[in-house]
């Protein structure tokens, strides 16, 4: 019964933790739908919606405390517990970068962008759908899936060179924008690190299917048989 019970447990773990995900791919999808549509009153909601993301995030690590306390996990599943743990502080920490894409908004108003938001866009899609794998590689303890998706990381790299390079020549060309092109430098770095946070999350994936903490890169030929 015990077992059962802590089966039980481990099962509304992974519930809350695709609904925290859930959550953090939305405020993105919402933090860059009001950049594009320079939405300030939906900017301002996706700040607000931070809490949510905080207080889902703390009540999650809170259940995992007791259920370490209370009902003795073995091995696996102080690995799994551990993961949990830590694939939450990653989920926070990206809602966080939605935050600020959408303090970005706030500060822009409704100035001329000094660049198109086509790359900004294409490396919030991509940053997206990796998260969304990478979490169901995460709760299906799938490491040949996890080690995959940080190749992926490789095009959201490049999208974000292509964005720093335009941005850096727009500046030269017109100093007045510089301002505003560092505002929007600094959301392209926060969908930059998203992408990073996704590939911690995916090197959890493999700790818990394999007992190896591997440092994933996009690279990387991960074995994951063993």
């Amino acid at each position: 019964m015990p077992r059962e019970t802590f089966d039980r447990h481990m099962h509304h773990l992974q519930d809350e933790v695709l609904l925290l995900g859930s959550m953090v791919e939305q405020a993105t999808i919402q933090a860059m739908d009001a950049l594009k549509n320079r939405d300030l009153k939906a900017a301002y909601q996706v700040i607000i919606n931070d809490r949510l993301i905080n207080e889902k995030r703390y009540a999650i690590e809170n259940a995992i405390l007791i259920i370490m306390a209370t009902q003795q996990p073995m091995a696996h599943d102080l690995r799994e517990l551990a993961a949990f743990l830590e694939v939450t502080s990653e989920l926070e920490r990206i809602g966080d970068y939605a935050k600020g894409i959408g303090k970005v908004t706030l500060n822009l108003q409704d100035w001329p962008l000094p660049i198109p938001l086509n790359d900004l866009e294409r490396m919030a899609d991509e940053g997206i759908s990796m998260l969304h794998d990478a979490l169901g590689a995460f709760i299906s303890e799938d490491a040949a899936l996890a080690s995959q998706i940080p190749r992926r990381d490789d095009e959201v790299d490049k999208l974000y060179n292509r964005v720093y390079h335009a941005l850096v020549s727009a500046m030269i060309a017109n100093p007045e924008i510089i301002d505003h092109a560092n505002h929007l430098m600094w959301a392209a770095h926060n969908l930059e690190r998203l992408a990073d946070r996704v590939t911690n999350i995916c090197e959890r994936t493999v700790f818990i299917a394999t007992g190896e903490l591997l440092e994933l890169t996009p690279t990387d030929e991960a074995e994951t048989d063993e």
